[in-house]
């Protein structure tokens, strides 16, 4: 699929301190509390690198995190294995985190922020290596969600998917 341009005047950026974390609500209550305690840590700490996506600099309307990963190369897929090195670990970028809040939905947020991820996770793998981006779904309708943009099921890990950087690669046809 091809990446669109994030809705109009909404712009996905770092988190920083103007972005108001307290009021954020997606409906999933782990998602909401992760934002609003844990993820201005976890950017301190360097464990995550939270992006909001926001159309006044200071509301969110939605989020992810990534993070530097690794994937046991026996967990994959053997098409996939089989065109890498025979390394028992393959670097990956994790998509740790991604939600809409409630009141943006409907917008193709979702979209937009996965589009994001995806675009700086494979800029960045030209720096820092990676094969795969690795997402854990929530439950089935996040499952749906990823499954439509290409990403594929790690057989032997539950609810775990995977999209590889080629693929990544052929979505940003342009991107340097």
């Amino acid at each position: 699929m091809a990446p669109e341009r994030e809705p109009s005047n909404f712009v996905v950026e770092p988190l920083g301190l103007t972005h108001g974390r307290a009021h954020f609500s997606s409906g999933i209550q782990s998602l909401d509390i992760y934002l609003r305690t844990q993820a201005r840590q976890d950017l301190k700490k360097g464990v995550a690198a939270p992006f909001v996506i926001t159309n006044d600099g200071k509301t969110i309307a939605g989020y992810y995190t990534l993070s530097q990963f690794s994937v046991e190369l026996e967990v994959l897929p053997e098409g996939i294995a089989r065109k890498l090195p025979r390394y028992p670990m393959v670097p990956a970028t994790l998509l740790g985190r991604l939600a809409v809040a409630s009141a943006y939905r409907g917008r193709g947020l979702g979209r937009s922020l996965l589009m994001d991820a995806l675009r700086r996770s494979y800029q960045l793998s030209k720096e820092v290596a990676s094969a795969v981006v690795i997402v854990d779904a929530k439950d089935d309708s996040a499952m749906s969600f990823y499954r439509k943009y290409g990403f594929l099921a790690l057989p032997k890990i539950e609810r775990r998917l995977f999209l590889p950087m080629r693929t990544i690669q052929q979505m940003f046809p342009g991107a340097p």
